[in-house]
């Protein structure tokens, strides 16, 4: 299964916008949650979700962070712009040094401090 980036960032929100610290993803027969659970492992694998149990799942800070940098649409479409310019391939790091950088600039620009 292809890693799907609009998915992960879906995902994170998702999981951020849950009222419970938990992210319950059941395994099903039908296989219907397979590409969730596939892109929860590789957000795991990144270290911003922790696996608790078979089912249940948190954002840790560091994916918090994460979703911080990657929250701002503008700030996402310039990320995946400059990803597809290269050829589209990138790490979920470079995306996540990418959409900082750009969250950098647009915070420079409206407040007039370098960060």
């Amino acid at each position: 299964m292809k890693r799907d980036d609009d998915f992960l960032r879906q995902l994170l929100f998702q999981m951020e916008e849950d009222d419970s610290p938990y992210f319950m993803v059941p395994n099903t027969i039908d296989g219907s949650n397979s590409k969730k659970l596939h892109h929860i492992r590789i957000l795991c694998d990144y270290g911003y979700v922790e696996q608790l149990n078979e089912h249940a799942y948190r954002l840790t800070a560091y994916g918090h962070d994460f979703i911080q940098s990657i929250r701002d649409e503008s700030v996402w479409v310039k990320t995946k712009a400059a990803v597809a310019e290269t050829g589209g391939n990138a790490t979920i790091e470079m995306l996540k040094t990418l959409a900082t950088r750009f969250l950098k600039k647009k915070i420079s620009v409206h407040t007039g401090i370098e960060i």
